[in-house]
């Protein structure tokens, strides 16, 4: 090998080197950033429960980096219950301000807490007779003294090499909206049934609110009696196209279940048909589920019992199934 090829290589490994490096680096800073948080929560109770008990919204604004810091916030209050908006700094003083109303509190994010916008912005809020909250990177600067509550998100330094570009303290601030948005949730009691309806799209949303009885009455209800002949079972089965049936005692009562399976099985071993009837085919205690249950739980249980249909109940009362492929067909798997 020549010794330019043997450069060319070297060379390489060193640039690899350098950038695993600096991604581990970077990773680091932001984990020790993120970790000095828990350090600087003086004042987060008395915040929560201020936001907590605020009958307006909660505004959150920001000038740069930390206004897209704000906005993702502002998302993430609006999913868990705590109605929110974005309000931009700059746009805030030349005219949007009267997005804000008497009864809102107002979160302004940022790290340096002197940019001009914000040193516009902080008293004239305060006019207004808002409730400001600073969420700042710098506890000795002017957004730091003159806010009504103070979120202390100050980071030792950047992730950039040349400490100026926003790393660790966009992220800082990050995590501290979510802290705000978790500790809220909890402040008033906000359940899977609150978040389903602010998620009513997509997997996530039929996770929270499809019920079983929602999937299950898009299908046929196979049905037989204990007492009825294998070929009315078969024909049932046939007909009803879920490859099983429903067994039904006289009184209406689920007894029972019949597969594909278990037919196969039965003629495996049985040589006279004409006197076997559903019940003594059937499989007792069937895999159920009530109709109310959430869809998801039904996945669960049919991938418990390694089964792919669930006989579905009303009350204890026989109402029809579910197949795994209905929950296929939702996005659930």
């Amino acid at each position: 090998m020549s010794q330019a090829a043997k450069a060319t290589i070297f060379a390489a490994l060193n640039t690899q080197r350098s950038i695993l490096e600096a991604a581990r680096r970077t990773i680091e800073l932001e984990a020790e950033s993120v970790a000095q948080l828990a350090q600087q929560l003086d004042g987060i109770d008395a915040v929560v429960e201020k936001l907590a008990a605020c009958t307006g919204r909660i505004v959150l604004s920001g000038i740069g980096k930390s206004a897209i810091i704000a906005q993702k916030i502002v998302a993430t209050l609006n999913s868990t219950g705590a109605p929110a908006l974005f309000l931009h700094a700059a746009d805030a003083i030349h005219g949007d301000l009267g997005m804000v109303q008497h009864d809102d509190v107002v979160i302004l994010i940022s790290k340096s807490g002197e940019s001009p916008e914000i040193r516009v912005l902080v008293p004239l809020i305060k006019n207004f007779g808002n409730t400001l909250v600073g969420m700042v990177g710098n506890t000795e600067s002017f957004l730091a003294k003159n806010c009504h509550y103070l979120l202390n998100t100050t980071v030792a330094q950047e992730a950039c090499p040349n400490n100026l570009a926003p790393t660790t303290s966009t992220t800082a601030q990050l995590v501290m909206g979510d802290v705000l948005a978790i500790c809220l949730m909890e402040q008033r009691g906000f359940k899977v049934e609150d978040f389903a309806k602010f998620h009513p799209g997509g997997a996530l949303g039929k996770k929270l609110y499809l019920r079983v009885g929602d999937l299950s009455g898009q299908h046929e209800k196979p049905q037989v009696t204990t007492t009825q002949g294998i070929r009315e079972v078969i024909m049932e089965i046939s007909a009803r196209r879920l490859g099983m049936t429903a067994v039904l005692n006289n009184a209406g009562e689920l007894a029972g279940v019949i597969t594909d399976g278990d037919l196969r099985r039965m003629l495996e071993k049985a040589t006279v048909l004409d006197n076997i009837q559903a019940g003594h085919i059937m499989s007792e205690h069937p895999k159920s589920i009530e109709a109310s249950e959430l869809a998801v739980n039904a996945l669960e249980m049919m991938r418990g019992n390694n089964i792919t249909t669930l006989l579905v109940l009303d009350g204890g009362r026989y109402a029809g199934v579910i197949h795994l492929h209905d929950l296929i067909r939702e996005g659930l798997l």
